[in-house]
């Protein structure tokens, strides 16, 4: 149980970093003129993949309160 911990907080650590990267890229795309829209769309739905994604980690790491 230790080992799979500590690979969700790994796996978090990388989630929260790529998030806070696609962030910095989208608001950098969002100031040049004239960006494209696909690849901003792409980028926010990626982004919001990856928010789910921490979400459901963060969730495992806190204990059943109910067990």
């Amino acid at each position: 149980m230790h080992l799979d911990t500590e690979a969700l907080h790994a796996k978090l650590a990388a989630l929260t970093q790529e998030h806070r990267e696609l962030d910095d890229a989208i608001t950098a795309l969002i100031e040049e003129p004239g960006h494209d829209q696909f690849a901003l769309s792409r980028m926010k739905k990626r982004k919001l993949l990856i928010k789910d994604m921490i979400s459901r980690i963060n969730s495992q790491l806190i204990p059943d309160l109910n067990a």
